[in-house]
C-alpha cells in the first residue's frame, strides 16, 4: 500500500491513530456506510499502484453430503510496518437453494507493528464491494468510454452491487439481468429498479449479450454460459464469479477472441475460464496482456481500439481486501458517530 506520509515516524503516527480505541466490530450496514463506491475504487487503484505483500491464498475443499463441496479460503496480506489482515471465507454453492449468500466471511485487521486487533469486519459486504470495485477499476481502462448498456449474468447477492459500482465511474443507461432462474432474475431487476436503475430481466442470453457494452458474469457456474460468437466488437467481458480451475463462465471462443487481463497473476492458473483454454492450447501464458497493477500504474494503457473485445478475469485478491478494510476503518474512525449505525461494541 502507498505510504501515508513522509518517513517511518509519520507512518507510525498514522498507524497509531488508526489503532486508537478498542477494536471495532462492524456489521454489513456499517461496512456499507463507510465504503462508498468511488472512494473504494480509488483506494484499490492506489493499492495496486503501491503494492503490498499478498501471498497466494489457501484453498481447502470441505465436503458437504449431497451437494457440491464448500471451499474454505484464507486470504492474508500486509503492508510492512503498517497493517496486516486476513479474510476467512467459506464458499458454499448449495446456499443458493437455501436463499443464503454463497459466501460467508469475516475480515480481521491488525496493527502491523504490535499485532493488536483493530477491527473485525463483515467479510461478505467487504468482499462484494471490493470485488465490483476492482471490476469497475478494470472497466475504466478496458470498456469503451461511452459504454452504457450493462448485462449482469448471475442473480446472487453480488449482482445487486454491480450496477452501482460501474455507475460510480460512467453513466449506465440500462441494465439487463439474466439468471438460470427467471424468477431470481426478475427479483434482482426489481431491486435495481427500486434503487433507481433502469433495469429489466433478460430472457434470451445470446440476444442480451449482443446488446451489451459490458457483460459482468458473477456466478459459480462449472459450464460456460456466454459464448464468444455472441459478442459484438467493442464488448468488455467482466468475469468475477469463478475462482477455481473447475469453474467457467465463458467458452473458449470468448477467450480466444478477447484481449485478456487479470486481477493478479494467480488468475491464470486458479480460474477455469483461463486455465482450461490454457491447458487445451487455445491460449498461451503470454496471451495475458496485463493485470490490475499494470493498468493502475499506467504500464499498460488498456483498450487500444474501438473494435477490440476485452476480457477481465478476477479471482479476488487479498490486496483488495486489505485496502478496503483500511479505508473502512479510517472512515469509521474519522466521521461523527451519527453518520454510521451504532457500532456493535457500543450496543447493549
Amino acid at each position: 500500500m502507498p505510504n501515508a506520509g513522509g518517513g517511518p515516524e509519520s507512518r507510525y503516527r498514522a498507524d497509531e491513530s488508526l489503532a486508537a480505541g478498542p477494536p471495532l466490530v462492524l456489521c454489513a450496514a456499517e461496512v456499507a456506510a463507510a465504503l462508498d463506491r468511488e472512494a473504494l475504487i480509488e483506494a484499490l487503484a492506489a493499492a495496486f499502484r503501491g503494492g503490498c505483500e499478498a501471498p497466494r491464498r489457501h484453498h481447502h475443499a470441505i465436503p458437504i453430503p449431497g451437494e457440491p463441496d464448500a471451499t474454505l479460503l484464507l486470504m492474508p496480506a500486509w503492508s510492512v510496518g503498517r497493517h496486516f489482515g486476513v479474510k476467512v471465507a467459506a464458499v458454499v454453492p448449495g446456499n443458493n437453494a437455501r436463499f443464503l449468500p454463497a459466501v460467508q466471511s469475516q475480515y480481521l485487521l491488525f496493527c502491523g507493528r504490535t499485532g493488536r486487533l483493530r477491527a473485525a469486519l463483515d467479510g461478505n459486504e467487504l468482499t462484494s464491494r471490493r470485488t465490483v470495485a476492482a471490476s469497475s477499476l478494470a472497466a475504466r481502462f478496458l470498456a469503451l468510454p461511452g459504454a452504457g448498456r450493462l448485462l449482469i449474468v448471475g442473480t446472487g447477492e453480488i449482482a445487486r452491487h454491480v450496477a452501482a459500482s460501474h455507475a460510480a465511474l460512467r453513466p449506465i443507461r440500462s441494465v439487463e439481468v439474466w439468471g438460470r432462474s427467471p424468477a431470481k432474475a426478475q427479483a434482482v431487476a426489481a431491486d435495481l429498479t427500486r434503487a433507481g436503475v433502469n433495469a429489466s430481466p433478460a430472457t434470451d442470453l445470446a440476444e442480451a449479450c449482443a446488446r451489451a457494452d459490458i457483460i459482468t458474469c458473477c456466478t459459480l457456474s462449472r459450464e460456460p454460459l456466454v459464448e464468444g460468437r455472441w459478442l459484438r466488437p467493442g464488448t468488455h467481458l467482466d468475469l468475477i464469479g469463478g475462482f477455481t480451475p473447475a469453474m467457467r463462465e465463458v467458452d473458449d471462443g470468448a477467450v480466444a477472441r478477447a484481449t485478456l487481463f487479470i486481477d493478479t497473476p494467480a488468475a491464470l492458473h486458479e480460474a477455469g475460464d483461463l486455465a482450461i483454454p490454457l491447458a487445451r492450447g487455445i491460449i498461451a501464458p503470454t496471451a495475458v496482456a496485463g493485470d490490475l497493477a499494470d493498468l493502475a500504474s499506467g504500464r499498460h494503457p488498456g483498450r487500444t481500439s474501438v473494435d477490440e473485445i476485452t476480457l477481465f478475469k478476477s479471482v479476488g485478491a487479498s490486496i483488495e481486501d486489505l485496502a478496503a478494510a483500511i479505508l473502512c476503518v479510517e472512515r469509521h474512525r474519522a466521521r461523527p458517530a451519527s453518520v454510521f449505525p451504532t457500532p456493535v461494541e457500543a450496543r447493549p
